[in-house]
């Protein structure tokens, strides 16, 4: 990749750790509030509604997403700890648990959801501490999948909005509207300048209202009626620790749905990535660990307060490729305007009162956007007939039962309908058939070392052995062995005299002409790829010599090199081609 190119390419104008201009951060991320915070209202009021719940829990229901919303927003963008992805990631009420939470409120009501919430929150930390145990079932093709699945069942709900307009009123009203909701957004993002480019979804948005207002469809009433501050009259609902037969029942559901919502966080956090920079990075996998135990921090928070479950919204992305600011001062705006929402009724209700043409119309726009950037993750790492095959079957699958075409017969009833919905039941597909081709691919061959020059023997002798049993001949075991020594050699820290001692796995196994090796250690040290792709920049820290020379031998060595860091452990794939002629290393004994 020609990273200079991409760099000149790039639409950002402001990457995740730059500072935009005050009154910019705050507008651009009260318009992002504005435009989103009626999801987090909608999904609370379809639970309490379809649940049968009172409007005591509606009204507590929706304070308390509003609060966690914002407070998980928040910490997405700053990043505590270990918690947050330390990008621009809304969080707000997750549709995937609609189905589940409806039918806990049924059978139990709020407390027993709370408690459901609260037990498959756990999972998704374990997940997130162990996210590197499952990297090849959660691949960029299934996380790119489910996000162009956000879609398709995103979208119907999009144009059954286009229609939606109060008794009485002509349904040309509706089209008008959202036409001119379409046509302004899409009309500043393609060819106005880009600072104005920014503002292309509150302007939307506006004119949208303004055509709507004429027509009668914006609800000034419902504005003038609110209050300016007030706390809900709703009360907390409790939890329910009696684990009954309920509980039981309903538990797999709540543990799938949440692992259906973690595989959607991973994609909107590695996705997010892509958008935030002007030149090209290798995923920090550290970053989508915290995106997940943010996740599960709002479903735990979500779970004490007897609210809805919250996930990141995959409309971040799109906003931040729209706009092209991706500073992580614009997430703490939005999420401080969440919270703010909570105990602004009237704030609430401007957002409420757009008419739903207009919300359909920008959502479309914003939708198209996030189907294109599900495609880029699922090629971002290529694509090969095995590959094509899960992103195709499992994208219609998903196609299939979000429009009742599959057996709608038998999965209507299914687990409260929960196939229905066309993430879950394509992402479903996507990591089964994943799964599948990994339990019967090739067996790996591995060994274990310590993490340090002094092992060069015992990899050699393993990598000679392997090559034997693969039928290769001496050159192909030295091009292994070079690949690896440059490896080594680029990770191992500097003055590391001190350090406590580590140990190394390597992997290798036969891809066709080629051979893929895994090393597996915690190094500390910075990316590999991002520095292998910055060999030659004049723009890039200076590398030291020695340093500078291993990567260029391993670039060479290698066809293809990913470094994905996690929390305490470093996984770089090295693809290696046997088939040149073998080159060895300078510093082969």
């Amino acid at each position: 990749m020609n990273t200079d190119a991409s760099a000149r390419q790039s639409s950002v104008r402001y990457e995740a750790d730059e500072r935009p201009p005050l009154l910019l951060t705050i507008g651009l991320g009260l318009q992002i509030a504005l435009l989103t915070v009626g999801g987090v209202v909608l999904t609370v009021a379809i639970v309490s509604r379809a649940g049968g719940a009172s409007e005591s829990f509606l009204t507590w229901g929706v304070f308390a997403a509003a609060a966690i919303s914002g407070t998980t927003t928040i910490i997405q963008a700053i990043r505590v700890g270990r918690i947050g992805a330390g990008y621009v990631l809304m969080m707000g009420t997750s549709g995937s648990f609609i189905a589940v939470c409806i039918g806990a409120l049924a059978q139990g009501g709020p407390a027993l959801m709370a408690t459901l919430i609260i037990i498959s929150s756990l999972f998704q930390f374990l997940l997130s501490a162990r996210l590197s145990l499952l990297r090849r079932i959660l691949t960029p093709a299934v996380s790119g999948t489910v996000i162009m699945l956000i879609s398709v069942t995103v979208m119907p709900i999009a144009f059954n909005m286009l229609n939606r307009v109060p008794e009485g009123m002509p349904s040309s009203s509706a089209a008008v509207t959202a036409v001119a909701t379409v046509l302004v957004t899409l009309g500043i993002a393609l060819k106005a300048r880009s600072s104005l480019r920014l503002w292309a979804p509150v302007i939307g948005v506006a004119a949208g209202s303004i055509v709507g207002g004429y027509f009668g469809l914006y609800d000034a009433g419902r504005v003038a009626a609110a209050s300016w501050l007030g706390l809900p009259d709703g009360s907390w609902p409790g939890i329910d620790i009696s684990f009954g037969p309920a509980f039981w029942a309903l538990l797999p559901a709540f543990m799938f749905v949440t692992l259906v919502g973690a595989v959607e966080t991973i994609g909107d956090s590695v996705a997010i990535q892509r958008v935030s920079w002007r030149r090209p990075r290798a995923v920090d996998y550290r970053a989508v660990q915290g995106a997940v135990a943010a996740d599960g921090l709002g479903n735990l928070l979500s779970g004490l307060m007897g609210t809805v479950p919250n996930t990141t919204y995959s409309s971040s992305i799109a906003v931040t490729e729209l706009t092209g600011v991706a500073s992580r001062m614009v997430g703490v705006v939005v999420g401080a305007a969440f919270v703010l929402v909570a105990f602004i009724p009237k704030f609430l209700a401007v957002v409420l009162a757009i008419p739903d043409p207009v919300a359909g119309g920008f959502l479309i726009v914003l939708l198209s956007m996030l189907f294109v950037i599900g495609m880029k993750l699922v090629l971002q790492d290529g694509i090969d007939y095995r590959k094509g095959l899960v992103v195709g079957v499992g994208f219609w699958i998903g196609v299939g039962f979000q429009n009742d075409a599959i057996f709608p017969a038998l999965v209507s009833d299914f687990a409260g309908g929960l196939l229905r919905n066309g993430m879950t039941a394509g992402g479903l597909a996507a990591i089964l058939m994943t799964l599948f081709l990994e339990i019967t691919s090739p067996r790996r061959h591995r060994m274990e070392s310590d993490f340090d020059l002094a092992a060069l023997p015992k990899i050699r002798a393993f990598l000679e052995g392997f090559a034997s049993r693969q039928g290769w001949d001496k050159g192909a075991a030295d091009r292994l062995m070079a690949a690896s020594e440059e490896t080594l050699l680029a990770l191992i820290p500097r003055e590391d005299e001190n350090s406590q001692p580590r140990r190394l796995l390597l992997v290798a196994h036969r891809e066709g002409d080629s051979a893929v090796l895994e090393l597996v250690a915690a190094t500390g040290e910075g990316n590999l790829q991002d520095r292998i792709e910055l060999l030659g920049d004049e723009r890039a820290v200076e590398t030291p010599e020695e340093l500078e020379v291993s990567l260029r031998l391993l670039r060479h060595y290698a066809s293809s090199v990913h470094h994905q860091q996690y929390h305490d452990t470093d996984i770089i794939t090295l693809q290696v081609d046997v088939s040149p002629p073998p080159l060895r290393s300078p510093r082969a004994q």
